[in-house]
């Protein structure tokens, strides 16, 4: 069985990288860095005129219906440009956990507003993944108080998804009476991740969270996904630009590309990084049709493509020497946006002891 892309996917994937090679440059990004823009406005609107907000989301809600594998292509080409486009939290997370435990009246009236690009969602599920000494998130007669750390995309977004002490997840109203937002400083400012405090905050819940930690794992397990998806593409630019510098700079007359120890260096990324494509492809893959072997891939993936993508980030930044730490180059957004993948939905070793618990070690 040979196991690739089908024509539809490699057009989709070259689709959307064209576009955003075109229109988020990285003087495109710079600018939004400056800013502190974390979603490109013209950016976004084109994403959504090509269908990319609504690309897992059923025809029936006005979405693309296609699969994770396609979703992944699109968190792929997104990393090779650090585009600043809220796209793994509001297109995939938020999707996900409204069609697996939302009820009808919740998926009519979200799913078309996030396909269409009318709303963003943020998503906190950090009460599940890596919890703080704190109270958690209690949740009562409908309302929400707490704190949650590390909400994706929680200051671009209108609504939010919680996810309380309990595991249930509930819809917010990022704008609403008791919720506040605190931007949280970390290396990428390409993404807003936020801090979310919520005092008798009212919450509509998603009824199939309650007694079902089924959605809210797939949630989680679908985000890590992206998220490695993400690394693999940021980490497919570094060597490009690792490789292009290594032709050009010169030292003792010749190009530093002829010296035994880059070539090296660019070999051993390229061979390490290679394997990951497929690892990332298949964990996709699994999550419509091996849906049994899709949490333990999708752990899989996040943390060897976080070890990885740390590797690549460390060497392609060598190879450059000095001139890599520069922003004349902006190597260093790439590098802080993998090293900021890392982090979320929980690092290596905390995603490698959910393996083994799903695979009962």
């Amino acid at each position: 069985m040979e196991f690739a892309l089908s024509e539809e996917q490699r057009l989709l994937q070259d689709s959307v990288t064209r576009y955003l090679e075109s229109q988020c440059t990285l003087d495109h990004v710079r600018a939004a860095v400056e800013n502190e823009v974390t979603k490109h406005t013209e950016v976004w609107n084109g994403l959504s005129d090509m269908g990319i907000h609504g690309i897992i989301i059923p025809e029936d809600f006005g979405g693309v219906g296609l699969g994770f594998l396609e979703a992944a292509l699109i968190a792929e080409a997104l990393g090779r440009t650090v585009a600043p486009v809220p796209f793994i939290a509001s297109c995939v997370m938020a999707p996900v956990a409204i069609l697996a435990a939302g009820n009808a009246s919740q998926k009519d009236i979200w799913l078309p507003k996030i396909a269409s690009g009318e709303t963003v969602f943020g998503v906190g599920v950090s009460e599940q993944v890596g919890r703080r000494e704190t109270n958690g998130i209690q949740f009562s007669d409908g309302k929400l108080t707490g704190k949650a750390m590390f909400v994706l995309e929680g200051m671009s977004a209108d609504m939010l998804i919680i996810a309380d002490d309990k595991g249930v997840m509930h819809i917010v109203d990022a704008n609403a009476k008791g919720v506040t937002r605190r931007n949280l400083k970390t290396i990428d400012k390409t993404r807003a991740v936020a801090e979310v405090v919520l005092e008798n905050a009212a919450a509509d819940t998603l009824s199939g969270s309650q007694n079902n930690t089924e959605a809210l794992l797939k949630t989680i397990d679908t985000g890590r996904l992206m998220l490695a998806a993400d690394t693999l593409g940021a980490s497919e630019v570094m060597i490009e630009k690792a490789v292009a510098y290594a032709k050009e700079r010169k030292q003792f007359n010749r190009v530093i590309g002829s010296f035994q120890a880059v070539k090296h260096m660019c070999a051993e990324m390229a061979t390490e990084l290679e394997p990951c494509r497929s690892l990332v492809w298949y964990a996709a893959h699994s999550v419509n049709h091996i849906p049994d072997e899709s949490r333990l891939l999708a752990c899989h993936a996040k943390a060897h493509l976080s070890e990885i993508g740390r590797f690549v980030a460390k060497t392609s930044t060598e190879v450059h020497g000095g001139m890599g730490f520069t922003d004349l180059l902006g190597l260093h957004y790439w590098f802080k946006r993998i090293g900021l993948d890392r982090q979320l939905l929980g690092a290596p070793e905390l995603i490698r002891e959910e393996a083994a618990v799903a695979q009962g070690w």
